[in-house]
């Protein structure tokens, strides 16, 4: 009976391989980098929460990859925080592998709300 303990334990090993096969299970491995989401085409309204306050975010594609942004809600002493907007939600929503969204217009205040353009880049 002790020459069988071993070969109890060498078939408690093998039997889980027993149920493996050849058969493709759907899972796929790739090397390749996965296709970035498409960037968003058209134009978008969102309200944005910022340091405990809701502010209002207008952004719409324009030529050559660049944004028209406008944040309203916030005065005209806030441009730090209206860039602050602007940017990381041109990254959430448009920008594609997480690219930042970075200013291309000097922001200006008009109208109760904040106006510059951005890319991704």
């Amino acid at each position: 009976m002790k020459s069988m303990a071993p070969l109890a334990i060498a078939l408690v090993l093998v039997l889980p391989l027993a149920g493996c096969n050849n058969e493709a299970s759907g899972v796929r491995i790739s090397t390749e980098k996965a296709s970035a989401p498409p960037v968003a085409l058209k134009p978008r309204s969102e309200p944005i929460f910022y340091n405990g306050k809701t502010y209002h975010l207008d952004f719409a594609p324009s030529a050559e990859g660049h944004f028209d942004m406008a944040v309203a809600g916030m005065t005209a002493k806030q441009e730090k925080d209206a860039v602050a907007v602007a940017t990381s939600s041109l990254r959430y929503f448009a920008c594609p592998d997480g690219k930042n969204g970075q200013l291309t217009s000097k922001p200006a205040y008009a109208a109760g709300a904040w106006k510059m353009k951005a890319r991704c880049g």
